[in-house]
C-alpha cells in the first residue's frame, strides 16, 4: 500500500491558522521563528492574530500556508511517503516533504513567489473563475474561442484576451484564470454551454495564466540560485501531472509553473495508476481530500 502526501494552496488559509500546533509543539514553534527570522516580519503574528483580509494579500498567504503545511508534516507520526504533491503553492510543500529543498530555502523561494505575483497584481490585475459541470476539453474549447475572439455565443459582445484553463481540480470542477472582460465572457459562454455554475473568484490575479509571465522572470532568479536535491521519493508536479525525481527537472518544472495550468485531476490519477492508496492531506482545511475523493472514490483518505 503506497502512501501520498499531499499539500494545498491559496485559497486554504484561515485566522489563527497553525496557532494549535505551535502552542503545543516546541518543534513547531522552532520552525515558526525561523520563518519570523528569514521573512523579516512577524508572519505568525499575521497567521494567529490577523483577520481574513489580513491573510488575503498574496505576499502574506503564500508563506502562511507553505509554514503551516510544512509544519503540520513535521509533526505527523507516519511513516515516509512513497510519493508527493501540491497543488499550485502546495508544490513547495511537497518539495520539502520528500527532501528536494531544504525548509529554509523553499521558504524564501514561496516568499518571492508571493512578492512577484503580488506585484503583476497590482501592475495588471486579472481575475479566475470556478466553472462547475463541464467536460475539461469543452471547457478548454470555449476558453480558446473566447481568446481568439471566435466564440459563437459572444456575437455582439466583447470578446478576445486572454483566458485560459488554469487549474484541472477535478471531474467537472475547473478554474479558468485571465484578463477580466475575457473572463467575464467566459463565464456567459460557459453557462451557455452548460455548465451548472461559472462563478468569479475572489482574487486580484490570473495565476497559471501567461499574464504570471513577469512574475515567473522575476522568479527565475531566485530559483536558478537555489540548490536542489534528489528526492528520496517521487513528486507528481503541477506542469506534467508525471513522477519526477531528477533535480534538473524538477527546477525547470517549476520555472514554467507559474504561467502552466495545474493539472491535479491528471497528478492524482496518475498517482493512483502508480500504486498510491492512501492519501494524507498536510496544510490548513482539506480541500485536497474533496477533490480526490471525487477523482477516485475508491482510495482512502488519512
Amino acid at each position: 500500500m503506497a502512501k501520498s502526501f499531499v499539500f494545498p494552496g491559496q485559497g486554504s488559509q484561515f485566522p489563527g491558522m497553525c496557532k494549535d500546533l505551535y502552542d503545543a509543539h516546541a518543534e513547531a514553534r522552532e520552525m515558526c521563528q525561523t520563518a519570523d527570522r528569514l521573512l523579516g516580519f512577524s508572519l505568525t503574528e499575521v497567521m494567529f492574530e490577523g483577520t481574513a483580509d489580513d491573510l488575503k494579500q498574496t505576499k502574506v498567504t503564500q508563506p502562511a500556508v507553505f509554514l503551516h503545511s510544512v509544519v503540520a508534516q513535521r509533526l505527523m507520526t507516519i511513516e515516509k511517503p512513497d510519493m508527493v504533491a501540491g497543488h499550485s503553492l502546495g508544490e513547495f510543500s511537497a518539495l520539502v516533504a520528500c527532501g528536494a529543498l531544504r525548509f529554509e530555502d523553499a521558504l524564501l523561494l514561496v516568499s518571492a513567489r508571493a512578492q512577484a505575483m503580488q506585484a503583476v497584481c497590482e501592475a495588471n490585475p486579472g481575475t479566475m473563475a470556478a466553472v462547475l459541470g463541464l467536460p475539461d476539453e469543452k471547457v478548454v474549447e470555449i476558453c480558446e474561442q473566447i481568446s481568439s475572439n471566435e466564440a459563437p455565443s459572444l456575437e455582439g459582445r466583447a470578446g478576445g484576451g486572454v483566458v485560459v484553463a488554469a487549474n484541472f481540480n477535478c471531474p467537472g470542477q475547473i478554474v479558468i484564470s485571465g484578463e477580466v472582460e475575457a473572463i467575464d465572457a467566459a463565464c456567459v459562454a460557459m453557462k451557455e454551454a452548460g455548465a451548472r455554475r461559472a462563478l468569479k473568484l475572489p482574487v486580484g490575479g490570473a495565476f497559471h495564466s501567461p499574464l504570471m509571465q513577469p512574475a515567473a522572470e522575476d522568479l527565475k532568479a531566485a530559483i536558478l540560485k537555489t540548490d536542489f536535491h534528489k528526492p528520496f521519493c517521487p513528486i507528481y508536479q503541477n506542469v506534467t501531472a508525471k513522477a519526477e525525481t531528477e533535480p534538473g527537472i524538477i527546477r525547470e518544472n517549476l520555472l514554467k509553473q507559474l504561467t502552466a495550468p495545474v493539472r491535479w485531476t491528471q497528478s492524482v490519477q496518475n498517482m493512483i495508476a502508480d500504486g498510491a492508496t492512501e492519501f494524507y492531506e498536510f496544510g490548513p482545511g482539506d480541500v485536497l481530500k474533496g477533490m480526490i475523493r471525487k477523482i477516485n472514490p475508491e482510495v482512502q483518505l488519512g
